[in-house]
């Protein structure tokens, strides 16, 4: 039966019920088994409302051995058991169930629920994997006290871990090692967690604002261990700026992180046993980049935030999904701008954003960071949930200042902890504590799509007054949708660039309305209006400066990010002028002299800091370009890109090296990526001496991101440096599973003509394998996503690429196939033949057998919404 004639159940916001019964406390024993794992869950039950005595418990996968309740056994014709769920009848308002069932980890390719991978055990329970575990109410606003026995053979798994801290361990009669784990924080069962394995240990302490010692454990596999020290530092870092922040201390004994190479997502924030990704856990110079220590800084404070916005208190249920994931993501990128570079993180950030949630928002899978609905909560792990969510917090921030959002955020933890909440519950603790009504402000959580905004002004000589009118627009909410608060930071700037408003930070703008207009006095001559500054809201302007306008800024802003956002939309200008023209005579092989003068101006600007410095002299990306255009022009943006990069490459063939030269052996994060970013343009001369460099910079590279770096200048030419350099990557670190899926994402990235060849070619390579998460997206989402001239090839080679892909892993990991439909859902804003050859793709997948509930959303809405 195909997935098309048995459409899955749609879940909605408006239909939310809350549970008969709650269960209170639970004791799980787990008996670790190399064919069988047995799981035995002692369960209490409190009445919650009024609604009959029917007890329906989720599970699947799972085989039922017995049931109990109030210590009697339950026959199987006083209980409904389905693949779905059990349900019976409860004998009083308060009881005690005793549920034993069998599963197969080993068998458990979907990473979902327990399963085994190298030869560990390992859970994965958000969003509804602990079903999959035993028979439980698996939803977030039910909330227990979980104590936990793992059983196993000691001499393969002599670590055995689970939530909370350790009670007890021993040698139980028959050999098998047990550790009994407490954790005394009611929890819901989606941050239950269990690892068992022979596994290396890693250890600190920290000593909290309160004087308590926590011990710190990092579990990796045995080789890994000098790879973590990174990853310890910035727990440590996170542990203390959320305690100086938010005045949040961690709450138990141990704090555990346990780095896995097969799992569905970056991490996992399960209470006090974090399972992550190795990607975001290991690194050491030599095997990880820059970036790569950045991520890890970034995802380890992330979810030990979450210990406070996501465990103390959790969603409701899962349309609050973006309470946790937008507050937490706010956080994190707090943190991180902390730590490092503000101004380098904003634009990272914005830059994310963009690339990732404004084609969201206006394409077929657009939704409010709160949905309404949803056939498969996995699908709903989005960019708007989380980072459009968290430039939602990020306003109300600015909305309310630091002091005000800080006793906001006091209150919430006081009011509700222990609980789980709404959205609605968190923007009125915000509310009231800082004395701020933030009505019309919560459409933000209900509207969809990004908000276009225009802006016009004037300025009269004669009484000094200057004039701002902003007008908004959404078209995905409709020409009916009510306007939103939106915050607008501005600056305006003399014809030197001095501020002419006090503090460099300009002032704050409330936009209320559909169109409104705001006026500056005592204004002595008509000023350069530097807009949205820092990205204070998730807008797109659309306003139009001149050339002179966006150079004057891009040279003068006070504000780093708006210098940068001049700069490229400077360069964005340039480049669709020449994609516009690219079947004309009057063809341009070169970006405008007025950009060509800016980015002169960047290049001996020795005063900016290095990391600023590289963003800013970067070209928007392709997928970017495209963005800007109502259809996308693959291959006209593709050229006009190459040629950019190369006219600048030899323009400033001088300038370019001697900021290579300047920056090469620095080490310096800044320095590196000032480097790298003066290869790329040199390199894109095609000059032999310069792929030479290229080549001789892998050589002689003592670091990950400078050797990542030249490979990737070289995977894009047919030199016979391009083979050599490859082949000499895989041999060093073949044995690296994480250094390996970038030595295929940067083959899966090349532009190069033979690249599609190439791409087919490593699905047959032995270290592919559809099986490993990390190892799909190395290779077909980082095609999928970063190659566009390849994958939108007009020969409908790359759809069909992909959606074969997405057809076999339907039938093994369901997750992480959905998450590769989405480039062809942006099938509308391609050429006609184009548009039809992504349908067809995406027919295909719909007609698959047995296609999965996860696929099936993405798929259908992506054709039909």
């Amino acid at each position: 039966m195909t997935r098309t004639s048995q459409t899955p159940a749609t879940i909605f916001l408006k239909d939310y019920k809350a549970p008969t019964f709650r269960i209170t406390d639970v004791q799980l024993t787990v008996e670790l088994g190399e064919e069988t794992t047995r799981v035995t869950s002692n369960l209490s039950f409190s009445r919650n409302t009024d609604g009959g005595q029917q007890v329906r418990l989720h599970g699947e996968n799972l085989t039922l051995v017995s049931l109990e309740v109030e210590g009697r056994e339950i026959p199987p014709a006083e209980y409904t058991h389905t693949d779905k769920d059990l349900t019976f009848l409860a004998p009083s308002d308060q009881f005690t169930a005793r549920i034993v069932t069998d599963i197969r980890p080993q068998d458990n390719t979907e990473l979902e629920g327990l399963y085994k991978s190298s030869g560990n055990f390992c859970t994965q329970c958000e969003a509804e994997g602990f079903r999959k575990i035993t028979y439980f109410m698996d939803r977030p606003d039910v909330m227990a006290t979980f104590t936990t026995t793992v059983i196993g053979d000691g001499s393969k798994y002599p670590v055995m871990l689970s939530n909370g801290n350790l009670d007890g361990h021993g040698t139980l009669k028959d050999g098998r090692q047990f550790f009994r784990w407490v954790d005394p924080h009611p929890k819901p069962a989606y941050l239950f967690a269990l690892v068992a394995g022979d596994l290396a240990c890693v250890s600190d302490e920290f000593v909290t604002m309160s004087g308590r010692r926590i011990d710190l454990k990092i579990y990796v596999e045995k080789g890994d261990e000098d790879k973590c020290a990174h990853a310890m530092q910035s727990l440590k870092n996170s542990m203390k700026w959320d305690e100086e922040k938010y005045g949040r201390e961690y709450d138990l004994d141990i704090f555990m992180i346990v780095a896995v190479s097969d799992f569905n997502m970056g991490a996992m924030e399960n209470k006090g046993l974090n399972v992550f990704n190795s990607k975001y856990v290991l690194a050491s110079p030599e095997t990880a980049t820059d970036a790569d220590f950045d991520g890890i800084e970034s995802v380890i404070a992330h979810e030990y935030f979450h210990n406070w916005t996501g465990n103390r208190i959790t969603c409701r249920d899962w349309f609050q999904l973006t309470l946790k994931e937008g507050l937490t993501v706010f956080r994190d990128q707090q943190f991180s701008a902390d730590m490092n570079s503000a101004a380098v993180k904003r634009i990272e950030d914005v830059q994310r954003l963009r690339a990732a949630q404004f084609p969201e928002d206006a394409g077929p899978l657009a939704h409010p960071i709160q949905p309404q609905s949803y056939v498969e909560i996995n699908n709903f792990y989005t960019a708007t949930i989380y980072e459009k969510g968290a430039e939602v917090i990020r306003m109300i921030h600015t909305l309310l200042g630091e002091e005000k959002f800080r006793k906001g955020m006091d209150l919430y933890f006081d009011r509700h902890d222990g609980q789980a909440v709404t959205t609605e519950e968190f923007v009125a603790a915000l509310e009231d504590g800082s004395g701020v009504d933030l009505t019309q402000f919560r459409r933000w959580y209900t509207q969809p799509g990004t908000p276009e905004i225009t802006v016009t002004d004037q300025y009269d000589p004669a009484t000094r007054r200057y004039s701002l009118t902003v007008r908004q627009d959404n078209p995905k909410a409709g020409p009916k949708a009510p306007p939103l608060h939106i915050p607008l930071s501005l600056g305006l700037l003399d014809d030197q660039g001095h501020e002419l408003m006090e503090g460099a930070a300009g002032n704050m703008l409330n936009l209320t309305e559909h169109e409104q207009t705001f006026t500056f006095d005592d204004i002595p001559a008509r000023p350069v209006p530097s807009l949205f500054r820092n990205f204070s809201a998730p807008v797109k302007l659309g306003s139009n400066p001149a050339d002179e306008r966006l150079d004057f800024l891009f040279k003068n802003d006070s504000d780093p990010f708006n210098r940068w956002e001049a700069g490229q939309r400077l360069a964005t200008r340039c480049l669709l002028d020449m994609v516009e023209k690219h079947d004309s005579p009057e063809r341009p092989n070169a970006p405008s002299g007025t950009f060509m003068d800016a980015f002169a101006a960047l290049l001996t600007d020795e005063d900016l800091d290095p990391a600023f410095r590289a963003a800013a002299m970067a070209l928007p990306g392709e997928n970017y370009i495209g963005q800007q255009m109502p259809i996308v022009a693959v291959d006209a943006i593709h050229e006009a890109r190459s040629a950019s990069m190369r006219s600048i490459g030899t323009r400033f063939e001088d300038d370019l090296t001697r900021i290579y030269n300047q920056n090469s052996g620095q080490d310096n994060m800044g320095c590196r990526r000032l480097k790298n970013v003066a290869l790329s343009y040199l390199t894109a001369t095609e000059s032999e001496d310069h792929i030479l460099l290229a080549a001789r910079q892998y050589r002689e590279a003592t670091n990950m991101t400078d050797r990542v770096a030249a490979l990737g200048r070289l995977v894009d030419t047919d030199h016979p440096e391009h083979d050599a350099a490859l082949a000499d990557f895989y041999a060093r670190w073949e044995t690296d599973q994480l250094v390996i899926d970038k030595w295929f994402t940067l083959q899966a990235m090349a532009s190069r003509p033979q690249a599609m060849d190439d791409v087919e070619g490593l699905l047959k390579h032995p270290a592919f394998t559809l099986l490993n998460p990390n190892r799909v997206r190395s290779l077909i989402g980082a095609f999928a996503a970063g190659n566009p001239v390849h994958f939108h090839s007009i020969s409908g080679r790359g759809y069909r690429f992909l959606s074969d892909r997405i057809m076999e892993l339907n039938k093994t990991n369901p997750q992480i196939a959905a998450r590769l439909v989405s480039p062809l859902g942006q099938w509308r804003r391609y050429s006609p033949e184009r548009q039809t050859l992504m349908k067809e793709a995406l027919n295909r997948i719909l007609e698959t057998e047995n296609l999965s509930p996860h696929v099936f959303e993405m798929t259908n809405k992506s054709l039909n919404n």
